[in-house]
């Protein structure tokens, strides 16, 4: 077989498992829901290496069935996004109106000592979330820790984009404030 033969029968593979990935993605039992997630990827634009490359792992979470995990890793870059975010613009605000905060000066500083519930208050005081925002974070939060801990809950895969989803959808919210 030659090499031109050879890619395009390649090209042809990849077509096939594209087009057959589309179609088996219609239905909720099937490992193509997951793995159909370029339109997520292309999401990811933006973000650090760091945010991008912890939501590149929890979409691999997904498409291997992991849904705990994949929940997991996306609040893990989400909440980096959000207090890297809050740091940049209203870490001044922040300080003054959390004054035993001020020793922290930095995003890690504030990851490590200040609970993620307090830090989601908190982007609602300084006018980076509007009180739906934090209560949606919250609850965001709560199913983050559910998948954390040994609790029982076992979410779907459409648990697990709609979680993804919705957290790109609040870091594009977040964006728009300072944009």
């Amino acid at each position: 077989m030659s090499n031109g033969s050879l890619t395009d029968l390649l090209s042809s593979l990849r077509e096939f498992e594209s087009e057959a990935h589309a179609i088996l993605a219609q239905h909720e039992g099937t490992k193509s829901r997951a793995i159909t997630l370029h339109s997520t990827y292309e999401r990811l634009t933006g973000l650090s290496l760091s945010q991008q490359g912890l939501f590149e792992e929890a979409l691999n979470c997904l498409q291997s069935g992991t849904f705990r995990a994949a929940t997991v890793m996306a609040w893990a870059a989400f909440f980096d996004f959000y207090v890297a975010t809050l740091c940049r613009h209203k870490l001044a605000a922040l300080h003054t109106r959390h004054p035993k905060w001020a020793k922290h000066t930095s995003a890690a500083l504030l990851r490590e000592s200040i609970t993620e519930h307090d830090l989601i208050s908190a982007g609602s005081e300084v006018d980076v979330l509007s009180k739906a925002d934090k209560k949606a974070l919250h609850g965001l939060l709560s199913k983050r820790n559910e998948c954390a801990h040994p609790t029982g809950y076992c979410p779907d895969v459409n648990e697990t984009l709609g979680y993804v989803s919705e957290l790109l959808n609040r870091i594009s919210r977040v964006r728009a404030k300072f944009s």
